[in-house]
């Protein structure tokens, strides 16, 4: 079957096995069917080979060739996990103050080194923010333009010496995927020219 006629659907709690256009097969327990946009979604093991773990595929019916149920469930699916809507709030809260302070950046002209040394920063240590173009890391250290490791100011002690070290790091890194850059480059130009 392609695709579900008029009035078929899949079951929750369903295992189903598909083939897409692509003559991939993927087999799975139904989570969510919707009719009128004919999407399954698929429970299926994790990619990662985790026992814990699933991997959930969205599956467009419309570039599926055939479609085998291979385990009908009939009775009444168990009820949805409840969310915890304060940890989903405190999350969407985060992520907005994350966005801003993006954006709080952009527009005080902060240089795109600056940006993402933030963004590098904040990834080890949340409690970091802007102060016009200066970076504060847990009110203890200011890192100003133009951002290196020299630029690094605050009372001597671990704080400091901890962020000159991902200062430090940030950029050995980024001059690290600079130079692998340049060389896929020049290998690119070199193998044009001798094609020519």
């Amino acid at each position: 079957m392609a695709a579900p006629g008029p009035g078929e659907y899949f079951s929750v709690g369903s295992h189903v096995s598909c083939l897409t256009c692509l003559g991939q097969r993927l087999q799975g327990e139904v989570v969510a069917f919707d009719y009128p946009s004919k999407m399954l979604t698929l429970k299926c093991p994790s990619s990662s080979g985790k026992p814990n773990l699933s991997d959930v595929i969205l599956i467009n019916l419309a570039y599926v060739s055939d479609v085998d149920i291979i385990n009908d469930r009939t009775e009444t699916p168990p009820p949805l996990a409840s969310l915890n809507v304060s940890k989903l709030a405190s999350r969407a809260r985060s992520e907005k103050e994350d966005k801003l302070s993006q954006a709080y950046a952009i527009s005080a002209g902060v240089s795109v080194e600056g940006q993402q040394l933030f963004l590098t920063i904040h990834k080890t240590i949340k409690d970091c923010k802007w102060q016009e173009k200066n970076i504060i890391v847990m009110d203890d250290v200011v890192i100003s333009p133009p951002y290196q490791v020299e630029n690094c100011k605050g009372k001597e002690g671990s704080a400091l010496s901890h962020i000159r070290k991902i200062v430090e790091k940030h950029f050995r890194d980024v001059e690290s995927q600079k130079s692998v850059q340049r060389t896929q480059a020049q290998q690119t130009q070199k193998d044009s020219s001798l094609s020519s």
